[in-house]
């Protein structure tokens, strides 16, 4: 049988190569890669200070009721102006929606009852002065002993009587607008507010048969929400409740009021019950026929706790806030939300009581914590 011989020489080298060969692999297997250490976030001092911590507290959960309303004039500040007297109305002094101080001319109607009293007024004062002469020298004659006292007395009683009629027409007068221009029937604001309403325009004929009124004039710092209350719905209602309102014209502001009128009726057609909402307008943001959504808390809900809104954090379609345990331990905490209510949001899971979380600048350390 023949074989392969190896020299010595070659035998030499092959050991050389086995030995370095295990060698090698030796070193590879005693080499592991180099451990990577997560670094720790830690919040520094002044960062603290940018930082505000609160604490997680309970507090009382109301169910909200929206209820559709509109805003209308309050009905105590409403006053509508008439003619008095029949006429022409030649100039219309305002427009609707201005704004009028007590006193201030709305209009001018050209009538012919006004020229017959300012007529009476130019009688009556001369009456006054031909009955006061007369009197004069009736006295002067009774004196004398040349007038009997029947005299005098029928010149008192003239003189009397014509200051009597120049006080009646003046009155008249004075009810009709004060004027003593001829034919001028002029038509003044009784009380400061804004035009709401105008039905006249030049060259408008007024007659004092028709019930309709000039100018209606309200004081709009104080005006009425007017909802509308559902069946279902009308034992969460009650005097004296405060409720917040919004209008389509400020979204992002709520407006307070009180409920102080309920209309224990309820609409044949929509069957709904009419509440009315006091509001102040004191800046005259709230404008008559604005449509209004009115939130009224029903107070029948249950305790949940209650973290400002502004903790919160919406990423990838979930909730988060950032509980603070130290300046080195801040925890990324889901959260369940239960309501909001303006500034306080419920929380249904995800907080306990006593719990700090951060409320300002909190999206700055979840970023360094979840990057």
């Amino acid at each position: 049988m023949s074989g392969y011989k190896i020299s010595m020489k070659e035998f030499n080298k092959l050991f050389i190569l086995l030995v370095a060969g295990l060698a090698i692999n030796g070193c590879k297997s005693k080499s592991t890669p180099a451990k990577v250490e997560s670094k720790k976030f830690c919040l520094t001092d002044s960062m603290m200070h940018t930082l505000t911590i609160e604490t997680v507290e309970q507090g009382k959960y109301f169910k909200k009721l929206q209820l559709p309303g509109k805003v209308t004039y309050n009905d105590d500040k409403v006053d509508k102006i008439f003619a008095l007297v029949s006429g022409t109305v030649t100039e219309v002094k305002v427009q609707l929606g201005d704004k009028v101080q007590k006193g201030q001319t709305l209009a001018i109607i050209h009538s012919t009852e006004m020229a017959g009293y300012s007529n009476d007024l130019v009688n009556a004062r001369a009456n006054i002065q031909v009955t006061q002469k007369a009197l004069d020298a009736q006295n002067d004659l009774y004196k004398s002993g040349l007038a009997s006292q029947r005299d005098l007395i029928g010149a008192q009683t003239d003189y009397r009587k014509a200051q009597s009629d120049l006080s009646r027409i003046t009155a008249i007068l004075n009810v009709n607008g004060g004027s003593t221009g001829g034919a001028v029937y002029i038509v003044k604001a009784p009380v400061s507010g804004f035009i709401v309403d105008k039905q006249v325009t030049p060259n408008t004929q007024i007659r004092t048969d028709n019930g309709n009124n000039l100018f209606m004039i309200s004081d709009l710092r104080k005006v009425w929400v007017m909802a509308n209350v559902y069946e279902s719905e009308i034992s969460k209602v009650r005097l004296g409740q405060t409720v917040k309102v919004t209008t389509l014209s400020y979204p992002d502001r709520l407006f307070e009021g009180v409920i102080d009128k309920i209309y224990n009726v309820l609409d044949p057609v929509n069957k709904v019950m009419k509440v009315r909402i006091q509001m102040n307008n004191d800046d005259y943001a709230l404008k008559p026929e604005m449509f209004a959504n009115v939130q009224v808390s029903d107070r029948t809900g249950s305790a949940l706790l209650g973290i400002p809104s502004k903790a919160i954090i919406f990423d990838n379609s979930k909730n988060y806030v950032m509980v603070f345990h130290d300046k080195c331990t801040i925890e990324t905490r889901p959260i369940e939300i239960a309501n909001t209510d303006t500034d306080i949001t419920f929380i249904k899971s995800g907080l306990q009581l006593g719990d700090k979380i951060i409320v300002k600048n909190q999206l700055f350390v979840y970023q360094a914590l979840n990057e």
